[in-house]
């Protein structure tokens, strides 16, 4: 029996993000679309040699987030094509060998979603309890001290019926109360009409959102710094967020998810988005029996300081935390944080791919990582995310530019003379077509890493255990399953090193820096600067 029959099937798979409005234009109006993903599915599956794809959300919206305020659960916008075009897209993924994640949001609606334009109506309206409303303090303040992400407070006094309705995100973002057993059962209908039309499993925004204190107490204020080290989010880190997300009952919640996913076969799988670093409480979110959510996503490599020590830390934590029979993932990219090139420069964004493919656990790669894509600078009068108007610092329009198909004018992601963002000034050498033609690129790496990952069972389902006896600038672990033993070390020096391997023989089968490969190892290895290596 193969590690992919014993194993389910997101747990050996390479899942790859894709944001729909950037992926590619088949329409000519300057925004990506369902049937551009369909026309590059080969790409997907055979040019780079993902498993699985999980697409943000292309909901009917009046866009203020962006598909993140959704007017209607069951429907696709016009500006992505239809239900019958997003039928074909899965009919088309699944002969391509490929699965689909959805993006899910159920913590929240648009302010123009039908049920939010009832409950609004009236205080005596039926849907009035599907939303969080309360009455403001009798100073006209608001309810209680929470903030909302994106700036401000997280309530919004209504003039028509003199309540405030709770938004953790925009004010178009009306909060649904899950603690509402009518609530929970509508979502969990629309769960069903889209695995109803074969999604292989969702991805859950701000999941953790869905369970706050039910004594609505205010938050304490932050006395330790930014809680999110790679990118402070200004105001809203002022307050530890101890009351307005994460309570308990929220595995409740996860156990009634996952007892939806066990309704279907073959096996569907839900992870969700939460940036907990404490990585107790992350493990718990699996669930004490395994039966809440498959896959925690876990940001821990983005917040972690991108040295030798820092990435170790993580993955320790990370690895003593999953529990028995549980499994890990890893994400260095997304379409809400600077571009990983960016963040990490070149040599530190290919030492990412080596890790990211490598480690115990799924990955999740972000579109245009694979070409080392950079944040694009955003002039003001193109500023799209309502982030941005806020605070601009926080604007994520620089990581959810068109994709970098081609050197062509529009890269190859259109032919309108002004995509909905600016092309990224990179294109002309960081595209899909220059890359393939340079077998030094970033998307050869990320080729090789693919491909090498597909025929190692090591590497797709053995386990870890790191090296102690190397010199502090290098991480370095071995990864093994039954007779195979792969060993993958990374140099965060920009010195030479010499890593003792006593014991280990073999072969450096992928490099960042490609001259090493095809180099015999026998107890000790020797690494460039910035060096990561793969050795079979």
């Amino acid at each position: 029996m193969s590690d992919r029959e014993r194993h389910e099937w997101w747990q050996t798979a390479v899942v790859y993000q894709i944001y729909p409005r950037s992926f590619r234009d088949t329409t000519g109006n300057g925004v990506g679309d369902l049937r551009g993903v369909i026309e590059e599915m080969d790409y997907l599956s055979d040019t780079l040699g993902v498993d699985a794809f999980w697409l943000s959300p292309f909901y009917p919206s009046p866009m203020a987030d962006f598909g993140y305020d959704v007017s209607d659960y069951r429907d696709v916008h016009p500006l992505f094509g239809d239900l019958s075009t997003f039928d074909r897209l899965v009919a088309r993924a699944h002969e391509a060998g490929l699965k689909v994640i959805i993006d899910f949001v159920p913590n929240h609606t648009s302010d123009q979603h039908p049920w939010f334009i009832e409950s609004r109506s009236s205080r005596e309206d039926p849907r009035r309890d599907w939303y969080v409303w309360r009455d403001p303090k009798p100073d006209g303040s608001p309810p209680n001290n929470w903030l909302s992400v994106f700036g401000g407070s997280a309530w919004e006094l209504d003039d028509r019926t003199g309540q405030c309705y709770l938004h953790s995100f925009l004010k178009e973002q009306p909060e649904l109360d899950w603690r509402n057993p009518a609530v929970r059962a509508a979502l969990k209908e629309v769960m069903r009409f889209w695995l109803d039309r074969q999604v292989d499993g969702f991805r859950i925004d701000t999941v953790l959102f869905l369970m706050k204190d039910p004594a609505e107490r205010d938050n304490p204020p932050n006395v330790g710094g930014p809680r999110h080290l790679h990118k402070p989010l200004g105001a809203y880190d002022a307050q530890v967020h101890e009351h307005d997300q994460g309570h308990p009952d929220v595995h409740q919640v996860f156990r009634e998810v996952r007892a939806v996913l066990k309704e279907y076969e073959p096996p569907r799988m839900a992870s969700g988005e939460m940036h907990v670093f404490d990585w107790t409480e992350w493990g718990s979110y699996y669930g004490a029996d395994l039966d809440e959510l498959n896959m925690p996503t876990n940001f821990g490599l983005l917040e972690a300081p991108w040295t030798a020590m820092g990435v170790r830390r993580v993955v320790d934590g990370v690895e003593a935390a999953v529990p028995p029979g549980a499994w890990p993932n890893y994400v260095l990219g997304s379409h809400d944080d600077p571009r990983l090139a960016t963040r990490l420069g070149e040599h530190g964004s290919r030492q990412a791919a080596v890790l990211l493919l490598t480690l115990r656990g799924s990955p999740t790669l972000y579109y245009g990582d694979e070409l080392g894509m950079r944040e694009a600078e955003i002039p003001p009068e193109r500023r799209q995310d309502p982030w941005s108007l806020t605070e601009p610092e926080l604007g994520r329009d620089g990581c959810r530019t068109p994709m970098q198909w081609s050197p062509d004018p529009g890269a190859g992601f259109t032919l309108a003379d002004e995509p909905w963002l600016p092309v990224g000034g990179d294109h002309a050498a960081r595209n899909v077509r220059s890359q393939l033609r340079d077998p030094d690129s970033h998307l050869n790496l990320y080729r090789r890493l693919l491909a090498l990952r597909r025929g190692s069972a090591a590497l797709r389902t053995g386990s870890y255990q790191p090296l102690d006896d190397v010199p502090p600038d290098c991480f370095a672990f071995e990864r093994s399953r039954g007779a195979e033993r792969v060993l993958v070390a990374v140099n965060f020096s920009p010195e030479p090193l010499s890593v003792d391997v006593p014991g280990f023989a073999g072969r450096v089968a992928v490099s960042t820096h490609r001259k090493s490969e095809g180099c015999e190892l026998e107890g000790a290895l020797r690494l460039l600067p910035h060096e990561a290596v793969v050795v079979l």
